[in-house]
């Protein structure tokens, strides 16, 4: 089981469509899909159409979106998307 230890923000120019802390987020890169678990290099990339998967613990969701970008840094996954 997966601890919560990195905290996901994913939003649109609407909204705030999540704040929550999680074990692991899966995101679909533009060279292809790659996960962020505790601790990841910092990195900037854009997001094709695609998932994104994010573990809460036992729990796995999906988020379906139209584009993006994604910035990692100290344990914080931000992500802007067209949904």
């Amino acid at each position: 089981m997966e601890t919560a230890e990195i905290l996901l923000e994913i939003s649109s120019p609407e909204a705030t469509l999540v704040k929550m802390m999680v074990g692991s987020v899966t995101l679909p890169g533009a060279a292809g899909a790659f996960e962020v678990l505790k601790d990841h290099a910092p990195l900037i990339s854009s997001l094709d159409p695609g998932v994104i998967r994010y573990a809460t613990g036992h729990e796995e969701r999906t988020l379906s979106i139209k584009s993006g970008f994604v910035e990692v840094r100290n344990n914080k996954v931000s992500v802007c998307v067209e949904v």
